[in-house]
């Protein structure tokens, strides 16, 4: 277990690059499985859950080659394993995405329930009704969901509710089912998109990803392709924070600030002051901060990891804010360690918190409840007078990539050990 260090109250400049998108390359990856030959994805991020992923496939019996920092060749042909190990399964939340392309290249797949970041319930009923939908038959035993098929065959498809590994993992395995496939109430996120691109180039035929309606027509097999994971978008609103916060100016390079507009937009009635350009936003510190509801949201909304740092970011706007969490149960468990620090924060319900600011932070000794809460207490620490320990950032390692060396070339005094 990894403990930060932080000495707050010092301004922060410079420049900071984003990394690939987290949860894109936590779906090319499996995605790779469909292919009768290799794969190259470049701009892969190298944190803990792409890590155990790899695991994951090589269990499978992949064989994975780096090339260089960020781009690896995969080759999925020695695949024959389609059970998938379960102490790797718990690890991660995401291992769900094998389920879709391994039901559809050997017609059975065996997966016990998933793990991950405890926030939410996450059940996995919409993949298990979907995959039932194509025609597979599903039983459970001994922990395991057991899923098998003669041939999947497309169908008309409707989630009950919006799901983004739910969609991705419909769009996989209906890639090489018989006939046509119309899923209606998808996600529409950036990560669908990249996904659906990166399996056209492999000779699928899915067509209107990123809109409510995809319409994906089977192919018998699908080949190699090269691909690049997109920027992390949440990774660019986290720095957008950190800049209006801490920094007299912060250049975030490799973005996409157009995977973020609805965000922009809120940020920018809240008194942030940003410059953009098509893959850079610069943000200056924000003196006068003004407060502004937020409800979470599906994509294109306001996204749910990023209502963390914008709570932070209305602790320091003069008035009173109301953040309304539609998605997760538990997402505003980090409210207590930011009162802890002298936030003024009260929380009416599991959804539903209200902000009064301004308020100065001081360090404390904290724990970080889960990725993307963890990396607001860093935020949280690097504005508070003072020093703060922030345990259990083995979470945050889990979403982004050697963040205290980052932070310290633009000025952060950060250390992190080992306890």
């Amino acid at each position: 277990m990894y403990q930060y260090t932080i000495i707050g109250g010092h301004e922060l400049k410079g420049e900071i690059s984003v990394y690939g998108d987290k949860n894109t390359a936590l779906k090319l990856i499996p995605a790779t499985i469909l292919a009768a030959n290799k794969c190259t994805i470049s701009n892969i991020p190298d944190i803990t859950d792409i890590t155990t992923m790899m695991e994951i496939m090589k269990d499978l019996g992949a064989k994975i080659k780096k090339i260089k920092t960020g781009q690896f060749e995969f080759d999925t042909k020695p695949v024959r394993k389609t059970t998938i190990n379960p102490l790797l399964a718990r690890k991660l939340r995401a291992s769900t995405v094998l389920m879709g392309p391994l039901l559809a290249r050997f017609k059975k797949v065996s997966i016990p329930h998933p793990g991950g970041c405890v926030i939410g319930k996450r059940p996995i009923d919409i993949h298990l009704d979907a995959f039932k939908k194509l025609g597979a038959k599903i039983s459970i035993k001994d922990s395991y969901y057991h899923i098998v098929t003669k041939n999947l065959k497309g169908t008309k498809i409707i989630p009950h509710s919006i799901s983004v590994t739910g969609t991705e993992n419909i769009m996989m395995a209906a890639a090489m089912a018989q006939g046509k496939t119309t899923i209606e109430y998808c996600a529409c996120e950036p990560s669908i998109v990249a996904l659906a691109d990166f399996l056209n180039q492999m000779g699928a035929d899915i067509r209107q990803a990123g809109s409510p309606k995809i319409i994906i027509n089977g192919q018998k097999q699908l080949h190699g392709a090269n691909t690049t994971v997109i920027s992390d978008r949440l990774e660019t609103g986290t720095f957008i924070i950190l800049g209006a916060l801490c920094a007299k100016e912060l250049v975030i390079k490799n973005c996409q600030p157009n995977h973020l507009e609805v965000f922009l937009e809120i940020i920018k009635k809240a008194g942030v002051k940003i410059k953009r350009s098509h893959n850079q936003i610069v943000v200056y510190r924000s003196k006068h901060l003004k407060p502004n509801n937020i409800t979470t949201n599906a994509y294109p909304g306001f996204p749910t990891d990023l209502q963390a740092p914008y709570t932070l970011l209305m602790t320091q706007a003069d008035g009173v804010s109301m953040i309304h969490e539609t998605i997760f149960e538990g997402r505003l468990n980090y409210i207590e360690w930011l009162n802890t620090m002298g936030a003024n924060i009260t929380l009416c319900d599991p959804h539903r918190a209200i902000v009064s600011g301004p308020t100065p932070l001081v360090g404390k000794k904290i724990v970080s409840p889960d990725i993307r809460a963890g990396m607001t207490l860093i935020i949280a620490g690097l504005m508070a007078k003072g020093k703060s320990q922030i345990d259990n950032i083995d979470l945050v390692d889990r979403g982004y990539t050697n963040l205290d060396q980052r932070l310290k070339e633009i000025g952060a005094r950060i250390t992190r050990k080992k306890i």
